[in-house]
């Protein structure tokens, strides 16, 4: 029986690559794609998927949140990260989200298939390339020490800053997650108390620096 796979990514043009080289496989088959975060986790609801590879930079929600929304599901898919980004906030954050492996786009086939083969077998695979000190910041984290200013935050706050750092208003992040605006208002404002942060672009600058997005 073929891995059913879910490729999210959102740039059409590297998903339908992607999407040529994993149903070469005969053991492989993409099952749906996604373009943003919150596609995923609707596509999951509705789609036996065995293993999502995903983007960490994606509009709306991003690639550690949603790993860490689909991680709270009964029988979560594997997750492998495929991202340009080798910062180590990215890499941690994914690995503490639940991902399996955390792979950079420069990798080749081999190496994604072979993260691919460990993550269904429960081990975690990182690219060749990340520091291993970017694995000494994930052991320390999984020992329960402090991650970053980011984990004050609840993940409906986590989500209402990405869509702020993206330019969205209140009304169109309102409409986006089914609140009112008055919630979003109350969830931008606790945002801000607890961040000691006081505009938007203050705010956009930590959403950057704590990988919640990017400046793509």
């Amino acid at each position: 029986m073929s891995v059913r796979i879910l490729v999210a990514d959102d740039h059409k043009i590297f998903r339908d690559g992607l999407r040529r080289l994993l149903d070469a496989r005969d053991d492989l088959e993409v099952v749906a794609e996604a373009a943003s975060g919150l596609e995923v986790l609707e596509i999951c609801a509705g789609t036996p998927v065995d293993l999502v590879v995903v983007d960490i930079s994606m509009p709306g929600l991003n690639g550690v949140d949603t790993t860490r929304k689909l991680m709270e599901r009964e029988n979560p898919p594997r997750v492998v990260a495929l991202s340009m980004h080798d910062d180590r906030r990215f890499v941690t954050g994914m690995l503490r989200a639940g991902a399996s492996a955390y792979l950079l786009k420069d990798c080749g086939f081999p190496e994604l298939r072979g993260a691919i083969d460990a993550a269904l077998r429960g081990e975690i695979t990182l690219s060749k390339s990340i520091n291993a000190s970017v694995l000494q910041d994930y052991l320390r984290l999984a020992e329960g020490r402090p991650e970053g200013d980011g984990a004050v935050l609840t993940p409906r706050e986590r989500e209402i800053l990405q869509l702020i750092a993206e330019g969205d208003t209140t009304k169109e992040i309102a409409d986006r997650l089914c609140v009112s605006v008055k919630t979003v208002e109350s969830h931008r404002k606790r945002i801000m108390d607890r961040l000691d942060l006081h505009s938007v672009a203050e705010l956009t600058k930590f959403a950057i620096r704590e990988g919640l997005t990017s400046v793509d």
